[in-house]
């Protein structure tokens, strides 16, 4: 599979009230031709700078932006072929969606019948074929999105770059624009970088995750990869929900570490990413779904402090049950008429399998 876009020690700081302010530091990405990529993070992280840098918006301090063997560094934007999706959409009211949609084929100095022929092609694609005559005032949000995807779509980029496309729109209309970016995305075989700091959107719609932290990349990989051996505590905590236990590998039966928190003993997968070395400090993660209260010789004691009823599951919040304990554990165990609830200050054991958890370097 051919790169289509590397980045090389890129840098950009800013001056913040007099002092220098690292938005982006030593970030090192390659992208493959037709993949999706999610830039993840928190707000300041860094990510959507680093799209604005690939997208000729701002530019690097130190550091190269190559497109195939083409610098791109301090290429203007307009000569880049790369399409940006704003978060605002950046529709022209007074427009109507085939002239908005034919814009930038107009700039282009196209036909005037390769560019009908163009936009109905587009507007196809996001499904708005019956659209051309109205005005975004008379499009929902979510119709609107797609106008505004259609534009770039048109132009035939070489990249495509998404900058929080989603954030505006309802929980419901989130979902089902996920699915309709990654079919489009899909079917034209389209490279794409794509910003949020939404978990969910990141996890079903990536080829790969970038995650980042305070404008340094924390991992690179798979959606199951970054949820199954996250590279930090960050990560961890990051990527849905998780219990991070800290403690001590005491031992390595192959690709298994023994753990000990505060004299409790159990079993879990060593860390691909960063294992510890025995001997050493370390992070036991389990996620809450892994965590279940069958009866295993790998568990944890914990005492109950709450349940939470959530129609399909029951979300446990508990702490260890160990002394000199004060770690916090949350469970999410599936609900079906008849299983038992465990009122609070009830002592048990919260089991797991080895492999369904994680030890990494503190």
């Amino acid at each position: 599979m051919s790169v289509l876009l590397t980045l090389n020690n890129v840098n950009k700081t800013f001056i913040k009230d007099g002092e220098e302010f690292h938005a982006v530091s030593d970030v090192n990405l390659s992208v493959n031709t037709g993949e999706f990529l999610t830039f993840l993070g928190p707000s300041g992280c860094g990510k959507t700078t680093t799209l604005r840098m690939v997208a000729g918006f701002e530019m690097p301090t130190t550091g190269s932006i190559l497109m195939g063997d083409r610098d791109i560094t301090y290429m203007p934007a307009n000569e880049r072929n790369i399409g940006f999706v704003f978060q605002n959409y950046a529709l022209f009211p007074h427009m109507k969606i085939f002239d908005n949609v034919a814009y930038g084929l107009r700039v282009r100095g196209e036909s005037k019948t390769d560019i009908a022929r163009k936009v109905r092609e587009g507007l196809a694609l996001v499904g708005l074929e019956k659209a051309e005559e109205r005005y975004p005032n008379q499009l929902s949000g979510g119709e609107q999105q797609r106008v505004a995807l259609a534009r770039v779509l048109v132009l035939r980029p070489s990249l495509l770059l998404m900058d929080e496309p989603l954030s505006n729109l309802d929980a419901k209309l989130r979902i089902h624009m996920r699915s309709e970016i990654r079919r489009i995305q899909q079917e034209l075989s389209l490279t794409c970088l794509y910003v949020t700091h939404d978990q969910k959107e990141a996890l079903t719609m990536s080829d790969r995750i970038m995650v980042m932290n305070r404008g340094r990349i924390e991992q690179v990989g798979t959606p199951m990869e970054i949820y199954a051996d996250p590279a930090s505590a960050f990560v961890a905590d990051f990527i849905g929900q998780a219990n991070l236990i800290p403690g001590t590998l005491v031992a390595e039966e192959g690709d298994i570490g023994v753990f000990e928190s505060h004299g409790v003993r159990v079993k879990a997968r060593l860390g691909r990413q960063t294992p510890p070395a025995v001997g050493k400090e370390a992070l036991l993660i389990v996620r809450p779904e892994n965590l279940s209260f069958a009866e295993s010789d790998n568990a944890l004691p914990i005492v109950v402090e709450h349940c939470l009823f959530e129609g399909d599951r029951l979300d446990y919040q508990a702490r260890l049950a160990a002394e000199g304990a004060a770690d916090k554990l949350e469970m999410s165990v599936p609900f079906l008429p008849g299983t038992q609830i465990h009122a609070d200050g009830t002592n048990i054991k919260a089991s797991f399998q080895p492999h369904g958890a994680v030890i990494i370097a503190k």
